[in-house]
């Protein structure tokens, strides 16, 4: 009984201490790894990539953002890409879980250039009141060469709720 009460009592004060973060007005910023072979798409092969974001909270629970990202593949006939976009966050719970929204424009080194919409779950899981690691599945469309572009992956990350 005393443990049941006591990861009550936890389980309440992460839902406390998480819920002040996501207020209006407080600053977002974040980076994070994706690929490391936990993506698929259609040239599957290794791949590596690097994200940064930032954001501002317009109200409870609404995260605007902004993204950079270089994704890299040893794979021959996928080309190295950078991309920039924006997306929108909704946490959904006050203890972390999220859903998002975003859309990037892709330009590859070989004239490849395309416009990619994405979703994403994750769970921002707080290590300290304003740091945290977040996990998160993603979907990237892509409308130029679907079989091939269109990704699913893993991504962790690391935000600071300012």
């Amino acid at each position: 009984m005393r443990k049941k009460l006591f990861l009550l009592a936890a389980a309440l004060f992460l839902t406390l201490t998480a819920s002040a973060q996501f207020e209006e007005e407080k600053v977002y910023v974040g980076g994070s790894l994706t690929g490391l072979d936990l993506n698929y798409n259609g040239n599957n092969g290794f791949s590596f990539g690097v994200q940064a974001r930032g954001g501002y909270f317009l109200e409870d629970n609404w995260l605007v953002l902004g993204q950079v990202a270089f994704e890299h593949s040893g794979h021959k006939t996928v080309p190295d890409y950078i991309s920039v976009g924006a997306g929108l966050r909704y946490y959904i719970v006050q203890n972390g879980l999220f859903l998002g929204a975003n859309c990037n424009f892709v330009h590859a080194y070989h004239n490849y250039n395309d416009l990619m919409p994405g979703l994403e779950i994750g769970y921002a899981f707080f290590i300290s009141k304003t740091v945290t690691i977040e996990p998160s599945v993603y979907y990237n469309q892509s409308f130029k060469n679907h079989a091939d572009f269109s990704t699913v992956g893993l991504k962790l990350g690391v935000g600071i709720y300012i």
